[in-house]
């Protein structure tokens, strides 16, 4: 990508340049200032593949996808998306989605019938423990190994007001009647420098927030994940986990070195955007002996901006 808004050096590190230099996240949605009409534009700005019945965008990080009936949600907008693109009586519905503060693919379909069968799709590829989708992640530390899976029983508990997720360490039968999960992903090191990894994650269960906890259980917190990230604790150097059940959720704190090489006050860092981008998405073809499909969505701006100043290659 080309960087207008900020000069980099060489070497991965980039230097502030005019007055755009404090505005790093530029670009990102700010949905209390969007009406139904704008994100409508949003999104169709948003469109990245467009077949059939099935529509593809690559959802802005912070865009919630369903919530509460009067709440501005991906969900709430799908009768005048799929007026605006022409599709008259057949209402788009949310076959694949990413979570609300992940960027990255959202599969709709017009057709019911397709949208079913990609959903026994999924629902087979998770039992055959065969990966669908492939999400980037940029973390603060790097993962012990360049390759692994990744296991964790978890669930989620209501905390102080918030829904948490919460690592299960042996869990009973009964703890699995009432809605705890084995989890696993499998991830792969993609590039490291700077004390970071560019890691690639591909999630074989349905959870939420499944890859940011299977990352802080690697001790390598997701870059932006201001809810998880405190239950990593460092003493001299060395990394551990605190319990997550009494860590309560802070913003981010990052090292003044990583701060320099992403060019951030501290200010700043607080409102980093989660660097977790679901990138691609392996789907069967649309009709019998098509070939298979493979979606992709570029990265958000201020992901590439921040493998740049980190010198992180994409392979």
């Amino acid at each position: 990508p080309t960087f207008t808004r900020h000069q980099l050096r060489r070497g991965g590190s980039c230097k502030r340049s005019g007055p755009l230099g404090d505005q790093p996240f530029a670009g990102l949605l700010q949905l209390k200032n969007l009406t139904r009409e704008g994100l409508v534009d949003v999104l169709r700005a948003a469109i990245v593949d467009q077949r059939g019945p099935l529509v593809t965008l690559n959802k802005p990080p912070g865009l919630p996808v369903t919530g509460k009936p009067g709440e501005l949600t991906l969900f709430s907008v799908l009768p005048e998306l799929s007026q605006s693109l022409g599709l008259r009586d057949r209402e788009l519905q949310i076959v694949q989605a990413s979570g609300k503060e992940t960027s990255g693919l959202v599969l709709l379909s017009s057709c019911p019938q397709t949208a079913s069968r990609l959903q026994k799709f999924f629902i087979h590829s998770r039992r055959a423990q065969r990966p669908t989708a492939t999400y980037c992640a940029v973390t603060d530390g790097i993962p012990a190994t360049s390759e692994g899976d990744i296991q964790a029983t978890l669930k989620l508990e209501h905390i102080d007001g918030v829904d948490l997720v919460i690592p299960v360490k042996s869990p009973s039968r009964k703890d699995f009647q009432e809605g705890v999960k084995r989890t696993f992903s499998h991830f792969h090191v993609v590039a490291m420098g700077s004390g970071c990894a560019l890691v690639q994650l591909q999630p074989l269960t349905v959870f939420p927030s499944q890859l940011q906890i299977h990352m802080v259980l690697q001790l390598c917190p997701v870059l932006g994940d201001h809810t998880y990230s405190a239950r990593v604790g460092t003493v001299l150097g060395q990394r551990f986990l605190l319990p997550a059940e009494s860590t309560k959720p802070q913003r981010q704190v990052l090292d003044e070195a990583l701060l320099r090489r992403l060019c951030l006050t501290p200010a700043q860092a607080a409102q980093l955007p989660l660097h977790l981008h679901l990138r691609c998405l392996h789907l069967p073809g649309m009709r019998p002996r098509e070939a298979p499909m493979k979606l992709l969505a570029p990265l958000p701006p201020y992901f590439s901006r921040t493998l740049q100043c980190l010198g992180l290659r994409q392979q």
